[in-house]
């Protein structure tokens, strides 16, 4: 995929740059000549030439203040709260992060900076609003409320807005993904380091794509993606947990056993189809053995540095 060149002066936004997702579009877009600001709601630090601001984007006026100060070209907004459970525990945190800080970041957007290009991040776990039998949690409500207000605000305000739609991403750096649990107890077990014990339903099916070859998604979908169009970014093709652990397992000499978690219900995500980004000429490029290896190759290091 040959990505337009981007030159040193073109000022990029980045929300939630320091959770598992950020850390990895800073570097990446670092190395392609954005000028970056990275956006956290705790960490304000400054390091490789990134300028990092912390900003609560639950609140209107730092939200105001944010843009204000750094009118970006681009927007990649990757904030929010990514975690199922803890939705069904605060439903209305979950919303509130999700959607009500995306529309302060829009409305500061449109006040300040309106021909901005912006990607915002949704999930592929959110549901169609014309079918109530596809809403499962209170995340995937959040979610959509959050796209469906980046969609509208397209026509109502002829903002440039693209929706990612990601699936379960995977990779080395810290994260609280499955894949991520599975290779830090293998590392704790390889280490002698007591782990915890493991159960997982290895009958459940994910699509699992890289992290990186989500990046370099957003990163075609900044410069080309059209406004107001979803996309998803998804290998379309889902993996069963068991097939997980016996790569992981194949990995390590080490006698690493995950029990199995059994249930009475399906845990099969959706196979989601990502060819509305096939046509912007992306494809993924790390296999998934490859990002399981890095994965775990980041848990062992992390590990023996303890």
């Amino acid at each position: 995929m040959d990505l337009i060149a981007v030159s040193n002066n073109k000022k990029l936004l980045i929300t939630g740059a320091n959770g598992f997702t950020g850390q990895h579009a800073c570097s990446y877009f670092h190395k392609k000549g954005f000028d970056i600001t990275a956006v956290s709601h705790s960490t304000s630090k400054q390091e490789n030439q990134i300028s990092w601001v912390r900003c609560n984007l639950t609140e209107q006026d730092q939200v105001k203040h944010l843009i204000n100060s750094t009118k970006p070209d681009y927007v990649l907004h990757l904030a929010g709260q990514n975690d199922v459970s803890h939705s069904w525990k605060k439903p209305v945190q979950s919303i509130e992060t999700n959607m009500l800080a995306t529309l302060y970041l829009l409305e500061a957007i449109r006040e300040v900076v309106p021909l901005c290009r912006i990607v915002v991040v949704g999930s592929t776990l959110q549901f169609n609003p014309l079918s109530k039998s596809t809403l499962k949690h209170p995340y995937g409500l959040s979610k959509t409320l959050q796209s469906l207000v980046a969609q509208s605000w397209v026509p109502l305000y002829n903002m440039e807005i693209i929706i990612a739609n990601p699936t379960n991403l995977i990779g080395p750096g810290p994260s609280n993904g499955v894949c991520s649990i599975i290779a830090e107890n293998l590392a704790k077990t390889e280490s002698m380091n007591t782990p915890s014990p493991l159960e997982i339903n290895l009958q459940a099916q994910r699509d699992f794509l890289d992290v990186r070859d989500a990046i370099t998604a957003y990163h075609l979908l900044l410069l080309k993606g059209s406004a107001g169009e979803i996309y998803n970014v998804t290998t379309g093709k889902n993996r069963t947990l068991g097939e997980i652990v016996k790569h992981f397992q194949s990995m390590s000499s080490s006698d690493f056993h995950v029990g199995s978690k059994t249930t009475n219900q399906a845990d099969i995500q959706p196979v989601v189809n990502p060819a509305r980004l096939h046509e912007l000429g992306w494809e993924p490029t790390i296999s998934l053995k490859t990002s399981l290896s890095d994965t775990l190759h980041y848990y062992r290091r992390r590990n023996s540095s303890a």
